[in-house]
């Protein structure tokens, strides 16, 4: 579908439009919570100001989202294929936006305390409650895909604190016998590219999550409740790395405090080490088609460089809050995409 024609399609049918409201504020609101965790390390080490840091992500969440879609999808179409919401096409379409609506008020009263949930687990666990209210079971969850998730939580805990752990201590050893001063003012340069690589990569991940869903929005719209393959024009990629990268420019400095300032103290080779190993694992599990965290990546990340002086360095009750948080998004956002979803199937 063209862009043209979509326009026309959403003038001609409420719900297809609201449907696609729906997901650009989610993806704004993306770009706004989530996105901030990119920048937080290079911001806390002084390595570049707030104001160009955000103009920095917003930048390269932008070019991640359009690139890493064009070279793979195989993410959007994890997420795309998670969830049955066959059937009668207007109950489906009603339990599709109850589940974002179900996201939007979960990452909106987490940013409102200052706490960087997971966007990508709270899609997941919106649109899957959404659909477990549809089918009145679950059979409407595609256990295949939804095992991917579970693959990628344990990705983003062990390879983010590992990559995290070992990448510092590489860094330390090599520069052990080097003058502190210039190897001080190689990283806060050489930090302001990994923060640019973390915000590539985090647009990569969550940019093709939410156009699966965009896309899922359509095809029901369309009456194409069975239909597993698609093509992502190229409008489409543009569109949601333009909105996403809109949210980033917004600002999320309480999410920033939370990541970069609060949880622990680096120094700037630990914040490069920090973007440079959460960016090369989400480089991995984007290739191999795993939906991850970017937010669990890039905490788990600094737990780990962290780490390496000793486990007393962390802040570990922001890690408890942090643990919580996520623990709590999969049944908490499961539960409003599924109550909401009721909701919106009795009202439509």
């Amino acid at each position: 579908m063209g862009f043209i024609e979509f326009v026309r399609s959403a003038s001609g049918n409420y719900i297809l439009f609201i449907t696609a409201i729906l997901t650009l504020l989610v993806i704004l609101i993306n770009g706004w919570t989530d996105a901030p965790n990119a920048i937080a390390t290079a911001i806390s080490t002084k390595a570049i100001t707030p104001r160009k840091a955000i103009v920095l992500a917003a930048v390269f969440n932008f070019l991640g989202v359009l690139f890493m879609t064009l070279v793979n999808s195989t993410v959007a179409q994890t997420i795309y294929n998670m969830v049955d919401f066959g059937g009668d096409s207007t109950a489906a379409l009603s339990a599709l936006c109850a589940g974002l609506v179900g996201i939007l008020i979960w990452a909106t009263a987490a940013w409102a305390f200052g706490i960087p949930t997971s966007e990508s687990h709270a899609l997941i666990a919106g649109i899957s409650g959404a659909a477990i209210a549809l089918q009145g079971g679950f059979s409407g969850i595609n256990g295949g895909e939804w095992v991917k998730v579970l693959y990628g939580i344990l990705i983003s805990t062990v390879l983010g604190f590992g990559s995290g752990l070992g990448v510092v201590k590489l860094i330390e050893l090599i520069c052990r016998r080097l003058d502190r001063r210039k190897t001080g003012r190689f990283f806060r340069k050489a930090q302001v590219g990994s923060a640019a690589a973390m915000a590539f990569m985090h647009g990569a991940q969550d940019g093709q999550k939410f156009i699966g869903v965009f896309l899922l929005g359509v095809a029901l719209a369309q009456g194409q409740a069975n239909q597993t393959s698609f093509l992502i024009p190229i409008w489409l990629m543009i569109l949601c790395s333009l909105i996403m990268g809109l949210g980033t420019s917004i600002g999320g400095y309480r999410i920033i405090k939370t990541v970069g300032i609060d949880m622990v103290k680096l120094e700037e080779y630990q914040g490069f080490a920090t973007d440079i190993s959460a960016a090369s694992c989400l480089l991995f599990s984007s290739l191999l088609g795993i939906p991850v965290s970017t937010t669990h990546m890039k905490t788990t990340s600094i737990m780990g460089v962290g780490s390496a002086k000793g486990l007393g360095r962390v802040r570990w009750d922001i890690v408890r809050e942090l643990a919580l948080a996520w623990i709590l998004t999969f049944p908490g956002c499961g539960i409003i995409g599924f109550l909401m979803a009721k909701l919106f199937i009795n009202i439509f």
